[in-house]
């Protein structure tokens, strides 16, 4: 679609694209630099995925916040495709840039958390649950520090009836490595499964690993369901964090959701304190006996 017209936007270049829709930098003369998502042209007849890619810019259109992408216009061109044109942010895929950089230190990991715990707040606020919190979804300019929230695709109204619900109960939907527990039941889950997925997000970031070490989907929900999650401190070698630290993951990651903080704001505003801790540092006894162990 490089270089064709859609409803007005001149498309660029591809920028990413999914299972349903690709994405694309466009120009547009009066709404200028965006990113226009366009459904597959397969599904364009497909009414549930035509019900979620309408109801990813209502939602998104619903938060409006610094740390969301501002969501332009929805519409279904001449040729019948649908599309929808979002804000464009500078940057580029915090999945990305966390594979080039962790792990990160944990005053630039607060930095980020704090910023999409804001986001997902006044998701909250709108009575709406992302649902689907990872890297992938998260833009970030390391240059400026400032992140961005992206694809309601698979949010949820936790006010919504039963009938105006797009998953049937006994399906999930989000990214099982990312997902709360309670999520595996396909019901509609409350705001705590965003602090899961959050306080997952801040994990990764920090050690460049995951609470669950599954190598297989069956494997990771049978860990969600009936294992605690590896701990901060035992997630990679040669890192250490403060026991405070420690503890605000680990109950950010209860698999209660009553056990978490009230708010996914409390969360990182913990989180924030924690990590202006400094790492406990061995004691002396601790390292003669390290070299003991290794003559």
């Amino acid at each position: 679609m490089v270089g064709t017209r859609v409803a007005g936007y001149i498309i660029k270049r591809e920028v990413g694209e999914g299972g349903t829709s690709a994405v694309y930098l466009a120009d547009h003369p009066n709404h200028g630099t965006v990113a226009l998502k366009v459904l597959r042209e397969k599904l364009r007849q497909d009414k549930t995925a035509v019900a979620r890619f309408v109801r990813e810019a209502k939602y998104g259109s619903r938060v409006k916040h610094p740390n969301v992408v501002d969501t332009i216009e929805i519409g279904q061109a001449d040729n019948g495709l649908h599309f929808l044109a979002i804000e464009w942010a500078e940057g580029e895929l915090l999945e990305r840039y966390a594979k080039q950089h962790a792990p990160m230190p944990p005053e630039e990991v607060a930095n980020i958390i704090s910023q999409i715990a804001a986001a997902v707040q006044a998701a909250h606020d709108a009575n709406i649950v992302h649902r689907d919190l990872k890297p992938e979804n998260v833009m970030y300019d390391p240059r400026t520090r400032l992140v961005k929230l992206l694809d309601f695709g698979i949010a949820a109204d936790t006010q919504a009836s039963s009938d105006e619900r797009l998953t049937r109960a006994g399906f999930f939907v989000g990214t099982l490595m990312y997902i709360a527990p309670e999520a595996l039941s396909g019901e509609i889950v409350t705001a705590a499964a965003d602090q899961y997925s959050l306080a997952t997000i801040a994990f990764f970031l920090l050690t460049r690993a995951l609470p669950y070490t599954a190598k297989a989907p069956r494997e990771m929900f049978t860990q969600l369901l009936t294992m605690p999650p590896v701990a901060l401190k035992n997630a990679a070698e040669g890192l250490s964090f403060s026991p405070e630290l420690d503890a605000v993951i680990a109950r950010a990651l209860s698999r209660s959701p009553g056990d978490r903080y009230p708010t996914v704001v409390a969360f990182a505003n913990a989180f924030a304190e924690a990590a202006r801790i400094p790492p406990e540092q061995p004691n002396m006894l601790n390292k003669f006996k390290g070299l003991l162990r290794r003559r």
